[in-house]
């Protein structure tokens, strides 16, 4: 099944530069619905949006490549018909290619696979552009920047997991910094306008660093929902960017 082209999260956006081009480029916030009040998602999503959010952040879990087990199809579906932003997927699941088809025409504007689950990752990333989305990799802490190498000329997004996946509200681990520094120089070296994320312990203490190491787009999960007042935490993230322009 092939579906009309979704903008994807590495294109030029309303409002937005879209970071194309290599380096970091404009800051862009991802809030993770992970984080989120399910009771009241649609509160949730426009809050995120008249905060200025750039993109939406879905965790997918199989409760096999990670011990959590999260959001499907329907999910994806219920958050494309509340909102206009790009919806920035994550699969965390072992045989990701089961779900590209449904994902997409459930509404993904791009979809991150996660290198450790996909032995045929060149063909799983070409996959996901046939069918109109932009492609992405995962990188878990533990996994060696160079395995993407291969297949930079296929990517649309680089996501380096600055915590272990599989549950919100971890810890930062510190030495992610060096990796997103290494993860920047190879995506420049090669002359890819991929979007550099992280995904991890990203707050006001952390975000400025893995800024100024090369990272430009950002998801926050407990950082924003658990703030005081969380539409203005999407602006004081991006503001800690700022310092380091």
């Amino acid at each position: 099944m092939t579906v009309a082209h979704r903008a994807r999260p590495g294109d030029r956006q309303p409002g937005s530069d879209g970071g194309r081009g290599g380096g970091k480029g404009r800051v862009r916030i991802a809030p993770s619905l992970l984080s989120a009040d399910f009771a009241r998602l649609g509160d949730d999503v426009a809050m995120c949006e008249a905060g200025g959010a750039d993109w939406l952040h879905i965790d997918v879990m199989d409760g096999q490549f990670v011990p959590n087990l999260t959001f499907g199809a329907k999910v994806i579906e219920t958050v494309r018909g509340l909102t206009k932003l790009p919806l920035d997927v994550h699969l965390m699941v072992v045989q990701p290619e089961k779900y590209f088809e449904d994902f997409v025409a459930a509404g993904a504007s791009g979809l991150t696979i996660h290198v450790e689950a996909a032995p045929h990752l060149h063909r799983q990333l070409a996959r996901i552009r046939e069918l109109g989305c932009a492609a992405g990799v995962a990188l878990n802490p533990g996994t060696p920047v160079d395995a993407i190498r291969e297949v930079i000329p296929e990517l649309d997004l680089l996501l380096v997991m600055t915590v272990n996946p599989g549950f919100g509200g971890q810890e930062f681990i510190p030495y992610s910094v060096g990796k997103v520094e290494r993860a920047r120089a190879l995506l420049d070296a090669e002359g890819s306008a991929a979007a550099l994320e992280v995904d991890g312990g990203i707050s006001r203490k952390t975000i400025a660093r893995v800024y100024a190491a090369g990272a430009n787009t950002f998801v926050a999960g407990n950082a924003i929902f658990s703030a005081r007042e969380p539409q203005k935490e999407i602006a004081a993230l991006r503001a800690e960017c700022a310092t380091k322009v």
